[in-house]
């Protein structure tokens, strides 16, 4: 296990040896999770995206990138979009996720995974920087609790159709696409809305999720964080019923009914996400998937930058693999 020195008030690996890590479990699904979703998904295809590409922004790291915006069940999305520079058709096509706290580039995810592919990064609903809208808040302590006291108005249902309406908007944007499986990155936020959003969609062929979040909900409720699971930890004090909206929006549940192959890089230490709640995404993986192992997440450390360039090295070799 790594060690590293900090002054946080509590373990940010939480006792767990990666033996422990990889013995957590996903929660059961609550009743009608299946229904739940399908259903949100529905509703999600039936949205036109009308998707509108704006001003160029750079070129780089072989793609143009564009600001663009799209439709989804909740409104207008804003977000980048990043096609091949060289002005050929793509050969395959990315959505991107972000963390908790938004986007103000698409630049940290570039470059791509494979040459000759294009990507729309999404910023989620209510998220900065192409994304804000007056009546759901900014900041992510907030944006977590916004419409928290149904399944039907939590604003993390929006985030994920958020996700379902980018593809659809890629595809009409690039028809050459249809059909060749696109391929999903998220990390942290990004990471959680991926294990919710992929049973659902025919049309990702592969995913790498980093970190991610929303798992094990019931386990998380016990782990104290500096993330956004800290502020759902008290408001779940004050409202002991919001546990039940929760076993919804689990992204450990929503694992074990997602069969595409999964490259997952979980942190032994993060005082973000705790790792437990990593795992617990990786461990109920139903289909083929792939463990990474990060020393550390949401954590400068050294060799953090070696770490991530390891971890793009997996992530270019893994969809080489998945992706025709």
């Amino acid at each position: 296990m790594p060690r590293f020195a900090h002054d946080l008030p509590f373990d940010p690996a939480h006792g767990h040896t990666p033996e422990a890590l990889l013995a957590v479990p996903a929660p059961p699904a609550p009743p009608g999770f299946d229904d739940f979703w399908r259903a949100r998904r529905a509703a999600a295809r039936r949205i036109d995206p009308r998707p509108r590409v704006g001003a160029f922004v750079e070129e780089r790291d072989g793609v143009r990138v564009h600001e663009v915006t799209y439709a989804s069940t909740s409104g207008r999305c804003g977000g980048w979009l990043a096609l091949p520079a060289d002005g050929r058709p793509a050969r395959h096509g990315f959505v991107i996720g972000h963390g908790y706290g938004g986007r103000d580039t698409a630049g940290d995810a570039l470059p791509l995974p494979l040459p000759g592919s294009a990507a729309l990064l999404p910023c989620m609903t209510g998220m900065p920087t192409r994304s804000l809208r007056a009546d759901v808040p900014a900041h992510s302590a907030e944006h977590v609790l916004h419409g928290i006291g149904s399944r039907d108005t939590y604003v993390l249902g929006d985030c994920v159709a958020d996700l379902w309406c980018a593809a659809s908007a890629l595809l009409e944007l690039l028809p050459e696409l249809d059909g060749r499986g696109l391929g999903y990155l998220g990390e942290s936020f990004g990471g959680g809305l991926g294990a919710l959003a992929l049973p659902w969609d025919e049309r990702f062929a592969a995913a790498l999720l980093t970190v991610p979040t929303f798992g094990n909900h019931p386990l998380r409720l016990t782990l104290p964080s500096t993330g956004s699971g800290e502020s759902v930890r008290g408001y779940a004090r004050e409202h002991p019923e919001v546990v039940d909206v929760l076993a919804y929006y689990d992204a450990a549940t929503a694992a074990t009914r997602l069969r595409l192959p999964v490259l997952a890089a979980c942190a032994l230490f993060d005082p973000a996400v705790p790792p437990p709640g990593q795992f617990a995404v990786h461990n109920a993986l139903a289909g083929p998937h792939t463990l990474h192992l990060l020393d550390a997440g949401h954590f400068a450390h050294p060799g953090e930058a070696e770490e991530r360039r390891r971890l793009r090295a997996a992530t270019d070799t893994f969809f080489a693999r998945h992706l025709r």
